[in-house]
């Protein structure tokens, strides 16, 4: 009988106190969390959409550079598929959309297009990209 209850005594499990305690403490932690898992997806879209910048600034210099070696050094009056190596319009990941515009003049550092990601100047070649309206790309 005396290891009957020896061996009881010795089957416990957690208090309702350690149980509360750990759930708290999970509780702060997803708090901390996951909100720096939301801001690595908004980043990841930012970077994304930089490199493809730099895609785009690229075949702005090689066209100018075609250009200027037939004897007319002047950017494009337009981008399309054909100038990209895979036969594609770039895509912007920040907005969802791809092609390339040319503008007279830079737009707003979170200027919104609906059917084009990115944008470049023609008369001076400089590019840029288009924002989802929270994301301010003048500094790009």
């Amino acid at each position: 009988m005396k290891s009957l209850i020896q061996a009881k005594k010795k089957e416990r499990g957690f208090t309702l106190i350690e149980v509360v305690i750990v759930m708290v403490i999970l509780g702060i932690l997803a708090v901390v969390a996951i909100p720096k898992f939301v801001d690595l997806t908004t980043n990841a879209k930012i970077s994304a959409t930089q490199g493809t910048l730099g895609t785009i600034r690229s075949v702005l210099a090689v066209e100018y550079a075609q250009a200027a070696a037939n004897g007319s050094a002047a950017f494009p009056a337009a981008l399309g598929a054909a100038s990209f190596a895979n036969g594609t319009e770039p895509k912007n990941s920040l907005t969802g959309e791809d092609g390339v515009a040319a503008v007279a003049a830079a737009p707003a550092g979170t200027a919104t297009d609906a059917d084009n990601g990115f944008w470049y100047i023609v008369a001076t070649g400089v590019a840029g990209a288009y924002s989802d309206g929270t994301v301010d790309t003048s500094t790009w």
